[in-house]
């Protein structure tokens, strides 16, 4: 149960940050008119305030500035107040260059925000008033635990560790105790645990059980009930799962995820597509409109064949797809089965200064743009070595749950280019399931920046 002090304070929060910004407002527009600025209380300035309020909303609610996790640290609600500040100013400035190019007023600007500024500095120090009503008065929940195993220890770490949320009584049961006997009842040891609970004022009583006592819960659930007690049970799968794993619902049904996926949500995905398009159409028509002419003559005049180097590789979900290079061999027979490695003979002149610059992976942002691969993702490898390694190395093919990418996670930590020995494909294939478990929008442009530094930099293992 959520105390209702946070909710109270994230209100009052809320309104007086509105309050802020429309007194700072109002303020400014009257320092502007005494000092003879045409920038007065028009149309156009009540339009503006109107705007104002609703992109403080926007930015606001975007970096989730009133929640209770913001308001427990007097840091947190510096540092998003930071942010949600600064994207108040961008989206402002925008909105006025935008609709009002001409009563875009410079002045009104640095004097608003620098009021604003001022105003959050003496507003949110005297947040500390917070931490003092957190430590004085109790605001915490009271909860306590049955089940003394291995999960109900951990909940009782995690109690621990939650001072400023929880307080934790500690064990109900003093053993790991069965809760119901062979006829189906509650045994009395397991219905004065509850009984304790209740007479104490305990909130809430997490109980953890193991699969095979899960039957329990609905006897443990009705005993709760009856002594006006919240029951909150905690599944115990650590002796029949031994991987992390997600309790989710598909309707009425639960269901047991043991990998958490972020670009399983459509929003997700619909962010990393809009950024593989953007990226991909920006080296298209900057880099590749003038570059892919030259390149076609340079290699045209240092080896015979075509200048784009086509190869079968591994994808999305196993399926395989044509990638796109700059041809740097010679024509050979090798190609599908053989990598690329030091001294290689069949690399040309040309190719070993495209293959050093990565130069001939540029084609590959045409398998981006048209969504065989992604920008940031598992580099795609020949058949050959998908048949070679799923057979190898546990979880190989968990990689392929994900688009392909030109760059990635495990390239940008040194694992890119030739993989001569098992242990380095298994250090890349943990690298590229990291990334699946971890995916966000801002890891993605991390990955592109370090790349590009990379880049410019020198690469070291590519031959």
């Amino acid at each position: 149960m959520e105390n209702r002090l946070f909710y109270t304070i994230c209100l009052v929060l809320a309104i007086s940050d509105l309050l802020i910004v429309n007194g700072v407002f109002f303020l400014t527009g009257y320092v502007l008119r005494a000092s003879g600025n045409a920038y007065t209380l028009s149309a156009n300035f009540r339009g503006s305030l109107i705007n104002v309020n609703l992109i403080w909303l926007i930015s606001s609610n975007l970096f989730q500035l009133y929640n209770k996790v913001a308001i427990k640290s007097v840091e947190e609600i510096f540092r998003r107040t930071g942010k949600s500040l600064l994207t108040h100013l961008i989206l402002v400035v925008f909105s006025m260059v935008l609709l009002n190019p001409l009563e875009f007023s410079r002045a009104f600007l640095i004097v608003f925000y620098c009021g604003l500024l001022i105003s959050f500095l003496i507003s949110r120090f005297s947040c500390t008033i917070i931490e003092i009503i957190f430590q004085r008065y109790r605001t915490t929940t009271s909860v306590a635990v049955i089940g003394s195993n291995p999960m109900g220890y951990r909940l009782a770490s995690f109690f621990e560790g939650q001072k400023n949320q929880y307080s934790f009584k500690g064990f109900l049961d003093s053993k790991d105790s069965l809760f119901v006997d062979h006829n189906g009842n509650l045994v009395p040891d397991a219905c004065q645990q509850i009984r304790n609970a209740a007479e104490n004022d305990i909130s809430e009583v997490y109980v953890s059980l193991t699969a095979d006592r899960m039957a329990d819960a609905g006897y443990l659930l009705k005993e709760a009930e009856r002594q006006c007690v919240r029951l909150i049970l905690v599944p115990d799968f650590s002796q029949s799962l031994t991987t992390p794993f997600k309790i989710s619902f598909m309707g009425d049904f639960p269901i047991i995820t043991l990998r958490t996926e972020p670009l399983e949500n459509i929003d997700s995905r619909f962010k990393k597509r809009i950024f593989d398009i953007l990226v991909s159409s920006m080296i298209i028509v900057f880099v590749l409109s003038w570059l892919f002419p030259i390149l076609f003559v340079l290699i045209k005049l240092d080896s015979k064949g075509p200048v784009l180097f086509k190869q079968k590789r591994s994808g999305k979900n196993n399926k395989t797809f044509y990638c796109y290079k700059f041809r740097s061999m010679k024509v050979n027979t090798d190609s599908d089965n053989k990598q690329a490695s030091i001294n290689d003979s069949r690399v040309t002149k040309l190719g070993r200064f495209l293959r050093k610059t990565s130069l001939d992976e540029l084609p590959q942002f045409f398998n981006v743009f048209s969504g065989t691969m992604s920008v940031i993702g598992p580099r795609p490898h020949m058949l050959k070595h998908t048949l070679e390694y799923r057979a190898i190395i546990d979880k190989y093919m968990v990689r392929h749950h994900l688009k392909a990418g030109i760059t990635g996670w495990a390239q940008i930590n040194g694992y890119r280019g030739e993989t001569n020995s098992l242990s380095l494909m298994e250090k890349r294939v943990e690298h590229d399931i990291w990334y699946l478990e971890n995916w966000n929008l801002m890891l993605d442009v991390k990955i592109l920046f370090i790349t590009i530094i990379n880049f410019l930099r020198g690469q070291k293992n590519v031959y």
